[in-house]
């Protein structure tokens, strides 16, 4: 009796390894985190505004969809840690599986969660032009930095997950009844960005092409593509906006006038520095700030937006 006891439970051990080693154990995240519902099929999770390595790397924005043949996911969090909480989130909502991650842009704080979903069975589309950013020294550096940075949410066994679809234009699928339009937006705020709306919603998602409440950031961004990105864009049907970070907005026609006043105002101020000659010192120094200086996140990216701005500018004057 004892002999078959033992073959019991060793049968069931053995049934039972596999899926035990598939599963992925990441280092626990006590970040406050939850989903918020803005429309019938529409949620998202909202970052705090900060630098890339505050509040466990939560800075940023995802988008969740559920429907009833499964789920879209806009964006995976930058750790993960945070996209395991997410999936979590979303299991308490539903039991249908994520069937895609749509990705707005290849910028850490939006991709590192990228494998936790990939793992699980999930689709993952981006932009065309993403590989420019995957292929290159920064991407590696930018993960070896992270894995220090942001230990132990981000380490040795974090990678940068590909996408399984490059996205050249703008495309329409439609899952459990519910149609999405993927719009590709080109080099922008990073080398390849696109936004997701929700058609039946009326919900757009935009990704960082908008901030909402808090300064931008700009990095290595085509300031002048992205000013006329958001110039071009239209908000007459849509209902809500959730952007890369910030609150999402009820009305997208302000949230959207917030990043462009910001943007044409560095140009504006920063390129006449460039047509003066002027130091970025000097210039910097002389500017009123005072339209922005008291938005979230002002201190740690302002200047070093101008500062990507004015050398862009001279790039620019020179014909580069």
């Amino acid at each position: 009796m004892i002999h078959k006891k033992f073959l019991l439970v060793a049968l069931i051990n053995l049934l039972i390894w596999p899926m035990a080693s598939v599963a992925k154990d990441y280092a626990p995240s006590k970040v406050e985190m939850e989903l918020t519902q803005v429309s019938d099929h529409v949620y998202y999770v909202q970052g705090k505004a900060g630098i890339a390595t505050d509040n466990e790397g939560f800075i940023s924005n995802a988008g969740v969809v559920i429907t009833d043949e499964g789920v879209i996911l806009f964006d995976a969090l930058g750790t993960p840690s945070l996209a395991q909480k997410l999936m979590g989130l979303i299991a308490k909502k539903t039991d249908q599986p994520v069937k895609k991650v749509i990705v707005s842009h290849y910028h850490a704080d939006h991709v590192y969660g990228l494998q936790v979903f990939k793992e699980a069975g999930a689709e993952i589309i981006a932009p065309s032009g993403s590989e420019l950013y995957i292929d290159s020294p920064n991407a590696e550096n930018r993960l070896q930095e992270r894995r220090v940075s942001l230990f132990p949410w981000v380490d040795d066994d974090t990678r940068l997950v590909r996408p399984d679809v490059y996205v050249d234009q703008s495309m329409v699928f439609t899952l459990g009844g519910v149609e999405f339009n993927v719009t590709h937006l080109g080099d922008a705020h990073s080398d390849a960005d696109l936004m997701l709306y929700v058609l039946p919603d009326r919900v757009l998602l935009s990704g960082d092409i908008i901030f909402e409440g808090r300064v931008p950031f700009v990095g290595s961004a085509n300031t002048k593509n992205w000013l006329k990105t958001l110039e071009k864009l239209e908000t007459d049907n849509v209902q809500a906006l959730i952007p890369g970070h910030g609150p999402a907005a009820s009305e997208p026609a302000q949230a959207i006038t917030m990043t462009k006043n910001y943007l044409a105002f560095l140009r504006q101020a920063m390129g006449a520095a460039v047509d003066e000659m002027m130091s970025f010192s000097e210039a910097y120094d002389e500017v009123d700030w005072s339209d922005f200086n008291q938005l979230p996140a002002f201190d740690e990216a302002n200047r070093r937006n101008a500062y990507q701005v004015y050398l862009s500018l001279e790039a620019e004057a020179l014909g580069q």
